[in-house]
């Protein structure tokens, strides 16, 4: 009796799957007859378009694929094979494919364009041979604060004396006066020692270099050597001009030759105008500092010999250093050495730039993250529509390994479109940058142009994209029970509350909120910066800058010339002071010194009391400049060389040296050359190298007794700004057209301040914006498919009686639900990512209760954005019209 059973068991077992065998071979034929049609009408053959639709769902009888043999046992024909099958399927779904490829030629592109950016500035070396093995000497090591500036007498310590290098050179970045025979123009150079050319081992393309032997002493070197852009913009790639004379300064100089195109000099952002010898420096830049050891503004890059690693180079430094601090120790006293890479003037651009730099690589990483989520998201909601296909395909003998590679070669072909489109648009972004001239004052640009490396890892991210979002449906298609689904039309166990749909929707979310969370945080700061208090007023003040040396002014003639514009420019229309200043605050030009207190006798730098900014104005300065003076006196013409010296403080300054600010008026400091100077006025702290830097000391002395050919007036009007402008220019040509002024308003130059700032606030703008969109995509995309499969039991609610309300909570509850609790979590890791902004942007905080507010309202309005066509669809069902289509 139980063998009976069990026969008749088996016996029933076999004919139900006889008979869903009969029904799945049955709707596979109308399924491959309904393909054929499709395919007929694109105009190929009746058996050609049976064959494709055959070999497209699955196989059937003599096509089935059980094995790679069945498809003639070639490899390469069956990966053919796929990517037509692919294709086709791609094709037929124009609206799915646009999206996805859109979706991640985003992803990629922004990658693209941020990678290239961080292998233009940090990963690729110069353009220099053998450019491994040069190194930027710094001063400072381990806890010390490190500088890349040293002084000409230090340099030629360490490059007499050292082991390690090949050659030492030493270089600085001036500015000069240039006539060629018409008017005279400010211009920006390297100021290079001899065997600059020598060292790096660059060749001319015309004429020749300067080198060590054409230096005899100060000023006896009166040569130029041209770069190449400067060469073809100015010269009109004359080859003539190699030989010519020109006036540097209202000094004849003799153009000895022109760089090779390309080359830019040692640093990657800075693009000059030509070379001239450092031993040339009292002509170029008005006052020589060759010999003085405190003098610290000159760059130093070795080039290491072979086999010697930078460890061994920084001890060898370090014994040199030792024998400095001996024999110099008010100058060199604990001095020590690192290196670090050349291009970004060691450390003080370099650290900076890279943390930035690496940020937005993580937030552009973040960007595709989102966009394969998103994508991972499409491909699973496309899995489960066809669901019934694939459980035909593995029922009529398919492989679910077939099935798989099927999805992945749709994934790969997205991808690499993507990619390409990606990487296209990346490539013109790339290129404006290259051109790009930020500070309109300064010939600054960065390279960027991408090389074979920004192609290879966009290749990479693209395949790796495809794959990671191909993958997403493997759980379905490993799972899927063919009898179950064809019986029932399910498509996956019931009940389940989280999907993997959803996880990458929050997931998605999440990347979103922490993008917005990081541009507004930018933003903020921004704002911050432009209202802030600088301890200046720029607003309705003109600048009218120069360096008198340009047109041979030095001496008596220098101060003199300085009192005149003063004075013509107080008599101009509406004007209601003017001031002079040698070096303005955030203009990238700074000069700290060691200050000591009143009753120091060791006058040692490790001995000082305090570095502050020292800055030397005329006496109507800080008026003209807006700067508030809180206690004192201010200057007057009379605080010349003849009277006791004098300094106006701020209060940084008088807290650091004297405890207080009612301390500091009347009391002395000294500098490292036993100089006293008595403090006359306190004003305002203000923001003197960069607006993010915490408060700084700063001095104040009268340009009487401390000149400076550095020229920069102030003109603060009540009339329009531009026509300030030109009649500043026009004045000041009147006094002597030899003078190359360049006028702008104090707004317009704060660009440069202002610059690191704007960049980092653009740049997560659009980072943001494309987090943005991608988040609309993605939330849309849910939403849509979570209507279009629960449309009739909407229409039958509607037809119940449901209230607007319940039908949209049955449709997008949970797509808020999902909203929300992923808009929480990248909030929290917003605040996490964004401290640093704080090195960049000015006063920025991702705790502001502005910043808070606006990521909850941005999240929750594209929320709505996202969400308002489906809840649309789902609030217009028509009950019987469904229940006639069901």
């Amino acid at each position: 009796m139980r063998l009976f059973a069990s026969l008749r068991s088996l016996a029933t077992a076999l004919f139900h799957r006889s008979q869903v065998n009969a029904e799945m071979e049955e709707e596979l034929r109308s399924h491959i007859q309904h393909r054929a049609d499709d395919l007929q009408r694109s105009g190929i053959s009746r058996a050609e378009a049976e064959r494709h639709a055959r070999i497209e769902f699955g196989g059937y009888v003599k096509y089935k694929e059980q094995s790679h043999e069945a498809l003639g046992g070639n490899l390469l024909e069956t990966i053919l094979q796929d990517l037509r099958i692919a294709f086709r399927k791609l094709r037929k779904s124009p609206n799915f494919t646009v999206v996805a490829v859109s979706t991640l030629a985003l992803g990629i592109g922004a990658n693209a364009v941020v990678f290239g950016v961080m292998n233009a500035l940090i990963l690729r070396p110069l353009d220099l041979p053998d450019a491994k093995n040069l190194y930027m000497i710094e001063r400072g090591q381990g806890s010390q604060e490190s500088s890349p500036m040293q002084s000409f007498p230090d340099y030629r310590d360490l490059r007499d004396r050292n082991r390690s290098f090949n050659g030492l050179i030493a270089y600085d970045i001036e500015t000069a006066g240039l006539d060629t025979g018409g008017n005279p123009s400010a211009v920006w150079l390297y100021e290079a020692s001899g065997n600059y050319f020598d060292v790096l081992g660059i060749q001319p393309h015309l004429g020749r270099f300067f080198h060590s032997s054409d230096e005899r002493g100060p000023n006896s070197a009166p040569y130029i050597v041209l770069s190449y852009a400067n060469w073809q913009s100015h010269f009109n790639s004359d080859r003539g001009a190699v030989g010519r004379t020109v006036q540097l300064n209202k000094h004849p100089y003799t153009i000895l030759g022109v760089a090779p195109p390309g080359f830019r000099g040692t640093e990657l952002y800075f693009n000059p105008d030509f070379w001239v010898p450092m031993v040339d420096q009292e002509q170029v830049a008005g006052a020589s500092g060759l010999e003085d050891r405190a003098a610290r503004s000159t760059w130093l890059v070795g080039r290491l010999k072979p086999g010697v690693t930078a460890a061994q180079a920084e001890s060898d430094l370090d014994s040199i250093a030792a024998y400095m601090g001996k024999a110099y120790p008010k100058e060199d006293g604990q001095a020590r050495f690192s290196l670090v890479r050349p291009g970004l003037l060691g450390n003080m651009l370099g650290r900076p730039v890279r943390a930035f730099v690496s940020g937005l690589m993580v937030l552009a990483a973040l960007i595709l993250l989102a966009a394969c989520a998103n994508l991972g998201s499409l491909f699973a909601a496309r899995a489960a529509d066809r669901t019934k296909e694939t459980a035909l395909r593995l029922a009529l003998g398919s492989t679910r390994q077939r099935i798989l590679r099927q999805m992945l070669t749709e994934a790969v072909l997205i991808s690499i479109a993507g990619g390409a489109v990606g990487v296209l648009a990346s490539l013109t972004l790339l290129r404006w940058l290259s051109a790009w001239q930020p500070l309109s004052n300064m010939p600054i640009n960065v390279p960027v142009n991408p090389d074979l490396t920004v192609y290879a890892v966009a290749l990479l991210l693209a395949l790796a994209s495809g794959l990671l979002f191909g993958i997403v449906p493997v759980r379905q298609v490993l799972r899927a029970n063919p009898y179950q689904i064809v019986k029932s039309g399910s498509t996956g166990p019931a009940g389940r509350r989280f999907s993997a749909r959803d996880l990458l929707l929050v997931l998605q979310i999440s990347v979103c909120a922490v993008l917005v969370t990081s541009s507004l945080v930018a933003v903020r700061g921004m704002a911050r910066s432009l209202g802030s208090n600088f301890g200046f007023q720029p607003q309705g003040a003109v600048l009218a800058s120069t360096d008198l040396d340009m047109a041979g002014y030095s001496g008596d003639r220098l101060t003199v010339m300085q009192r005149r514009a003063i004075d013509t420019l107080e008599t101009l229309p509406g004007v209601t002071a003017v001031g002079l200043i040698d070096r303005l605050p955030l203009s990238m030009e700074w000069d700290e010194e060691a200050v000591f207190k009143d009753n120091a006798s060791d006058l040692r730098v490790s001995n000082e009391a305090a570095e502050p900014e020292m800055q030397a104005v005329s006496p109507g300065y800080l008026r003209a400049a807006g700067t508030a003076l809180l206690a004192g006196r201010n200057f007057t013409w009379h605080d010349d060389s003849k009277s006791p010296r004098v300094a106006i403080v701020n209060q940084e300054f008088a807290r650091e040296l004297f405890g207080s600010e009612g301390a500091a008026i009347g009391g002395y400091f000294k500098k490292q050359d036993g100089r006293r100077f008595q403090v006359v006025g306190i004003v305002e702290d203000g923001k003197y190298k960069t607006i993010t830097e915490a408060p700084e000391p700063a001095a104040f002395l009268p340009i009487l007794q401390s000149p400076s050919s550095s020229t920069w007036l102030v003109v603060r009007s009540n009339r329009d700004p531009q026509q300030v402008a030109a009649a500043t220019r026009s004045a000041l040509r009147g006094l002597d057209e030899a003078i190359p002024f360049t006028i702008q308003t104090w707004d317009r130059h704060l660009d440069s301040a202002l610059f690191a700032s704007r960049v980092a606030t653009a740049s997560l703008g659009v980072l943001g914006g494309l987090g943005a969109m991608l988040a609309v995509t993605g939330i849309f995309g849910m939403a849509s498919y979570s209507v279009s499969k629960r449309l009739r039991e909407l229409g039958i609610r509607i037809a119940l009686g449901a209230q607007r309300k319940e039908v949209l909570s049955a449709a997008l509850g949970r797509a808020f639900r999902l909203l929300a609790f992923g808009s929480a979590a990248g909030l929290i890791l917003g605040i996490a990512a964004t401290r640093v902004l704080a090195y960049i942007v000015y006063q920025a905080t991702p705790r502001d209760p502005l910043v808070l507010a606006g990521v909850v309202m941005t999240m929750l309005l594209l929320g709505l954005l996202a969400t308002s066509i489906p809840a649309y669809r789902a609030l217009k069902a028509d009950p019987l019209m469904l229940l006639r289509e069901e």
